[in-house]
């Protein structure tokens, strides 16, 4: 195998790219998200946990409150969230209809020393994302009014309760969760998913395009064909995810160990090609080849990702730097797949080469 022939053909390929839409499309998304990663962080996840707006909601709620409970109403009224309008249940709930309000709470004439439990209820409107907004500020509320109940109950208890000391987070939440979690995680290995699904077009097409027999009766052999698609695409997987972290980064986001999250994202990459130009090799039609590694694809990462020390748990711990020596023995893992796969697919295309120049 000569360097000289797989640098030209991965060249080729490369030129090739500019005429490949779909994956021109699947670059420019990326570069959007990662462009606008901090517009995004926030509307993508209220999607999955509209609640977590709430901390960043400055705005005055208008509520209706029915009842006689001056607990619940002081503590709505001393909230700088909510502006209070006394009022029966019945026009309450026609204003809410209207848009006129928020929310509505009606709070029955239970005396907080009553036998019985005090039921409050509160009406929103359906899937609405103020609702939800509403929701979390009305909760804070609500436990404060539980806990003054707890206080005037505590006679009844026959047994004391255990308290459970709750360590204190570090904060960060949904939004923490959502960028370290989901967000880099999806623009780095996204490359290498595409990459994976490039080189099976790169070698099928070959075969439809009946261009594979001019090409190996070159000094090319069939191997470094393959081999030169596999560099091609390979190439590709560095330059973007480098370029999403960069992104990143710019938007504000602190990433750390860049450097080790693009090496394991290179390696992990290359497995995934390896595993599409078997197929392509293998299958020869692109639509069937596709349709076969896109199903063993969905099944290999959740194999992967039911081990606790998966690359993309890795990638996570990476960037937010919390990551072991654990890492490099996944690194090593990763590249023993390599050599397993690398082996087979220089096999595996010797022989398909040596059918094609014996036919």
């Amino acid at each position: 195998m000569k360097a000289r022939h797989l640098s030209i053909i991965a060249k080729k390929e490369f030129r090739g790219l500019f005429n490949e839409r779909t994956i021109l499309l699947a670059v420019l998304l990326q570069l959007f998200i990662a462009m606008f990663s901090s517009f995004l962080m926030v509307g993508l996840t209220s999607m999955y946990d509209p609640s977590s707006l709430s901390k960043y909601s400055r705005h005055k709620y208008n509520i209706a409150y029915a009842g006689n409970d001056s607990a619940v109403l002081g503590y709505l009224e001393n909230s700088p969230d909510f502006r209070v309008y006394p009022m029966d249940l019945s026009t309450g709930v026609a204003a809410l209809k209207e848009r006129k309000l928020s929310a509505v709470i009606y709070v029955p004439d239970t005396s907080p020393a009553a036998d019985e439990p005090v039921k409050i209820t509160l009406y929103t409107l359906t899937n609405d994302l103020q609702s939800a907004i509403v929701d979390v500020k009305l909760k804070d509320i609500f436990l404060k009014y539980e806990k003054d109940l707890r206080l005037i109950r505590v006679d009844r208890l026959n047994e004391q309760p255990i308290p459970i000391q709750v360590p204190k987070t570090s904060g960060g939440g949904d939004f923490y969760e959502f960028v370290y979690g989901l967000l880099i995680p999806l623009l780095v290995f996204m490359p290498a998913i595409i990459a994976s699904a490039l080189v099976i077009d790169l070698i099928t097409e070959e075969y439809q395009h009946e261009t594979l027999e001019t090409l190996i009766s070159t000094p090319v052999t069939f191997s470094e064909m393959v081999w030169g698609k596999v560099l091609a695409c390979e190439l590709l997987v560095p330059i973007q995810a480098g370029a999403w972290l960069l992104l990143l980064m710019v938007n504000g986001i602190v990433i750390e160990n860049a450097g080790l999250i693009l090496l394991q994202v290179v390696v992990t990459s290359l497995i995934l090609i390896l595993l599409g130009a078997i197929t392509a090799i293998h299958y020869r039609e692109r639509t069937a080849a596709q349709f076969i590694f896109s199903t063993s694809l969905v099944v290999v990462i959740l194999f992967v990702l039911a081990l606790p020390s998966n690359p993309l748990n890795l990638l996570t711990r990476l960037a937010v730097g919390t990551a072991g020596p654990e890492q490099w023995l996944v690194l090593a893992a990763t590249g023993g797949i390599i050599v397993i796969l690398g082996y087979l697919t220089q096999k595996y295309a010797e022989k398909v080469g040596k059918s094609h120049h014996s036919g």
